[in-house]
């Protein structure tokens, strides 16, 4: 019998639902993209690509698939928008019923609605913090209100949203928007406090939903719908590890990889952003970070006890 396949090829120990803090659910699903197709295969893409990263974090000085990821077998062939939020809702509610991290690699971004509502039915009072271009707030697109375009709508309505990078919408999404938890990509640019604006806003408990499309083309342009002006891969670091470290990310999602033959390094991206966001969220003295480069990495002590890594 060949043994399952695990996340980033890491050692079965620490891929097993019971030992793993961790959940790694591929959503394969395109069905309502309205340009750019291939979302589905971003699942796929996202996994070979995590299979070629080295998984020691320099920054962190960890290698926290130790803490556990168990990856779940693909969700796809779904009959309908309607089926594919159904199904994503209960094998989301379902882990965080377990007290599992549940995280999620897309698909086109309608897959976080079913994954949003689960979340928010375990945490009150939860902050959706949405990365993203565009603003996805229409309350119904194509005849389905499960459409990419309308993925926060419903968090709109039952979740403190918070939208940062935006720059691409529909003049009616202006009426649903809270300009005051918005931040637009131009203004941004020459805004040295957004970061610090955006932690004001969060609430204790915080789900991060993040479109690739945030990022600028330049770095990664094998995305559905594209936009210029965007995010940078140190500033997106910097604002990431200040959530990690400010707020109990209980949960997140990356969507939007659209992948292309031709240019594999956005896949390796996506997989390298997973990576670096669960470094943060294990590795909590992020302040302290500087001081563990002074540090001898001690990979025998991490042969013994896999959970002490973290120690001086």
């Amino acid at each position: 019998m060949e043994p399952k396949e695990t996340y980033a090829g890491i050692p079965e120990e620490y891929a097993s639902l019971e030992k793993s803090k961790v959940v790694l659910i591929p959503v394969a699903y395109d069905g309502t993209s309205t340009w750019g197709k291939g979302a589905d295969k971003g699942p796929k893409a996202f996994l070979e690509a995590s299979e070629n990263m080295e998984l020691y974090d320099i920054e962190t000085n960890s290698e926290v698939y130790r803490e556990g990821i168990y990856l779940t077998e693909t969700l796809d062939g779904f009959n309908s928008p309607d089926d594919m939020v159904k199904t994503v809702h209960n094998v989301v509610k379902e882990f965080v019923g377990r007290k599992k991290m549940v995280t999620m690699v897309g698909g086109e971004h309608s897959v976080s609605i079913g994954a949003i509502r689960a979340v928010d039915e375990a945490y009150q009072g939860l902050t959706v913090l949405q990365i993203d271009a565009h603003a996805d707030l229409r309350k119904e697109y194509n005849g389905s209100k499960y459409n990419h375009a309308c993925a926060l709508y419903e968090a709109s309505q039952t979740t403190n949203l918070v939208q940062v990078g935006i720059r691409s919408m529909d003049i009616s999404e202006v009426s649903v928007m809270n300009k005051d938890n918005v931040f637009f990509a131009h203004e941004m640019v020459t805004d040295d406090f957004w970061m610090d604006n955006v932690l004001d806003l969060m609430t204790e408990h915080v789900y991060i939903t993040f479109d690739l499309d945030a990022l600028d083309p330049s770095i990664l342009p094998s995305t559905g719908t594209p936009e210029p002006g965007g995010l940078f891969w140190y500033e997106t670091l910097e604002f990431l590890k200040r959530i990690f470290k400010e707020c109990n990310v209980v949960g997140f999602d990356i969507v939007e990889l659209c992948p292309n033959e031709r240019e594999r390094s956005s896949d390796f991206l996506a997989a390298k952003l997973y990576y670096k966001m669960l470094s943060y969220k294990f590795n909590q003295d992020l302040d302290e970070i500087e001081d563990e480069y002074e540090q001898p990495y001690n990979f025998e002590k991490f042969e013994r006890n896999g959970e002490q890594y973290d120690e001086k």
